[in-house]
This record gives structure tokens, sequence and C-alpha cells, in this order.
């Protein structure tokens, strides 16, 4: 079974919808999927996923199922840095995140205080036990670590959602902690993130990913990828994302 992970086009947070070059990012996105064979789509319950989904379903006549947990990961925090504000769980400073060990381990990263005050692993918890949930539902069922592959298939699964919700759901596969996703990597506005299960050995998968943030339908239209979710490559570079 292949997973396709998007996420949704560029963002306008203001109206909770994509800007004028969102709207054409996911319209090139659009000309990709649509010739896919894809069994089903899921979709977040935020506009801007919504409306990222909405050009692919139109052009292939179909729906997609809205999961409430494939919304924007949204356990809040009490960042270092800003003690006084409820944060997202991620965004933090580099050296505030990586001088703390548990948070490069996926089964201590939660176990840091800051953490456990904000709820953070309910949240994480909520998520992944539904996405294994519908995973099961598509005929793979976790067993520790691994999924046994009870209607072992080659079906496509389309998931339009957000770059923390995405990370939350690489952790969970990969068995990596979120907090290094979060912080290490960058799947750009409309990127398609795709896993593959493996099943070596009868009835045992486990998900490879094959590609994460793949923006080849920006680059066959010469289309620039969005700068959102990235900081500012140069703290003097006063056009890009400062915090």
């Amino acid at each position: 079974m292949k997973l396709l992970i998007v996420r949704h086009g560029d963002p306008d947070y203001t109206i909770d919808s994509l800007t004028p070059k969102g709207w054409k990012e996911v319209d090139y996105l659009s000309e990709k999927l649509a010739k896919l064979d894809v069994k089903a789509f899921y979709v977040s319950p935020l506009g801007r996923a919504k409306d990222t989904a909405s050009l692919t379903l139109k052009k292939m006549n179909r729906t997609a199922t809205e999961e409430p947990w494939l919304r924007e990961f949204d356990a809040r925090i009490h960042r270092p840095d800003v003690p006084e504000k409820e944060m997202i769980s991620w965004d933090w400073l580099p050296q505030d995140w990586t001088a703390e060990p548990r948070f490069y381990l996926p089964d201590e990263w939660w176990k840091v205080p800051v953490m456990m005050e904000g709820h953070v692993k309910e949240e994480y918890d909520w998520v992944t036990t539904n996405f294994d949930a519908l995973l099961a539902s598509h005929g793979y069922v976790r067993d520790g670590l691994t999924y046994r592959a009870e209607h072992a298939n080659n079906d496509t699964i389309v998931f339009f959602c957000h770059f923390g919700l995405e990370c939350v759901l690489l952790s969970h596969l990969l068995h990596v902690s979120p907090m290094v996703l979060w912080h290490g990597t960058c799947a750009a506005p409309s990127s398609v993130t795709t896993l593959v299960t493996e099943e070596r050995r009868p009835g045992i998968a486990c998900f490879r990913m094959s590609s994460f943030g793949d923006i080849s339908h920006l680059y066959v239209k010469d289309e620039p990828p969005a700068f959102a979710a990235r900081f500012c490559e140069c703290y003097d570079n006063e056009d890009e994302r400062h915090d």
C-alpha cells in the first residue's frame, strides 16, 4: 500500500485558505495527482487543506473523507524563549531543543516537563490511534513497531493535511521523535511525501519513505517553492521569516 501525505498549498493563515501563489501550486499538484489510481482521499477539516484538495477532487470527480485528527497538530506549550505565551509544540530555537537529549529519542521526547505540562503526548496518541485505525480499515494492523498485513494490497491513499501533523504521522510510522522531524525537515507547501509498505516476509509489513517533500509538480512548471515553514537562511535576510 502506498501513502501520499500532501501539505496544503502556500497558506494565508488570516483566512485559513491559500494565497494566489498557493492556488497556483495546488492547480499544478492536481495535474499530477489526477493521473493516479487513488483508492481513498482523506482531508483535514481546516480550510487551507480542504482548498488544496478541492482542485484534485474536482478533476477526478471524487470526494474526500474529512478526519478531525488530520487538522494541524494542536498541542500547546510554553516554549522556553516565550514562556509567557502558549505556542505550538515545534519551532523551538535550536539552542533550546538541542540541549535536551531526550528530544532525540522516540520514546522519551514527550517526557520533558514542558511537553508533559502541555499534554502533548495525549494529542499525539489521539492522532496516531486514529491513524492506525484508518490503516487497519485498509488492511494493515499495527503490531508493535510493524504492521500485520491482514489484507495486503497495492492501493494508494492520499492525505491532505499540514506540516506539523505530517511529522507526527512520519514519526509514528518510522519510529522517530517528532522533534527531529519538526526541526530538521521542511515539507514545502503543496509538497508530496510518499511511503510504501514492504512485506518481506508473509504478513509482516513496514512503511518505507521513498520520497519526502516532493515538489516536482512545481519544478516542471518553473514555479519556485513557497517559503512557508522555513526561517531566514541568514539573519540579515530582512525579506525572509524571522521570529
